[in-house]
């Protein structure tokens, strides 16, 4: 595995490759892999991570239940709560509101079906695909702990992608996010990163990336 003091260096590069913008910048990681099949299981990706450092800014979560689950998740801070009689009223124009604002939807298991069905069209083409949640789940904690979370996906492509946080944050603090991600992507393709990974890139929204190499 690639040291902590090295990905702090390189963080440092790709934060000052990327300039001053009018915006604060997102910092994304592509790990690019070798040697693997990429139609097989352990290379698709479409998978949630947690940061233990978090984001630079928490994600907007929206939770559909109804009930006791519908009452703690508005005590719990959600961004967005929609009951099970809104969401049978949502139109398409809703829909694609809700999937442009929010990064997680947390679902009430026994809503899942009404959920896919409305808002579904909107939520695939942005990779939102609805979050199952069970009715004695601790939606509070769930809302907290996808505060944090990030996406990893690719198509059938030997590399996968994330937002790891923002340029704003501390070197150190992104290093430990990407170290989550790598160990994270060893332990779904089985095998050391060192066997299946060429080298990963660091990048700012508008930066240049910055290339490490594992080895």
């Amino acid at each position: 595995m690639i040291s902590k003091e090295t990905l702090i260096s390189k963080i440092r590069e790709a934060l000052e490759l990327g300039g001053s913008k009018k915006f604060v910048q997102g910092v994304d990681l592509q790990i690019v892999l070798k040697g693997l099949d990429p139609k097989s299981q352990e290379v698709r990706f479409r998978d949630a991570v947690y940061l233990p450092k978090g984001l630079g800014k928490k994600n907007k979560i929206c939770v559909i239940a109804d009930g006791d689950m519908a009452v703690r998740a508005k005590e719990g801070g959600a961004d967005l709560l929609i009951t099970r009689e809104e969401l049978q009223n949502i139109d398409k124009k809703r829909a694609k509101k809700i999937a442009s604002e929010c990064d997680w939807i947390l679902v009430k298991t026994d809503l899942m079906g009404i959920a896919g069905r409305v808002l579904g069209p909107a939520l695939g083409p942005r990779g939102k695909a609805p979050t199952p949640v069970p009715a004695n789940t601790d939606v509070i904690s769930q809302i907290n702990y996808y505060r944090s979370v990030t996406r990893l996906r690719n198509k059938e492509q030997l590399f996968v992608s994330c937002r790891v946080g923002s340029e704003k944050m501390k070197p150190e603090d992104l290093a430990d996010n990407i170290l989550a991600i790598l160990s994270y992507v060893e332990s779904k393709v089985k095998q050391p990163l060192e066997q299946v990974v060429d080298h990963i890139i660091i990048k700012t929204t508008m930066g240049t990336p910055v290339r490490v190499y594992l080895r």
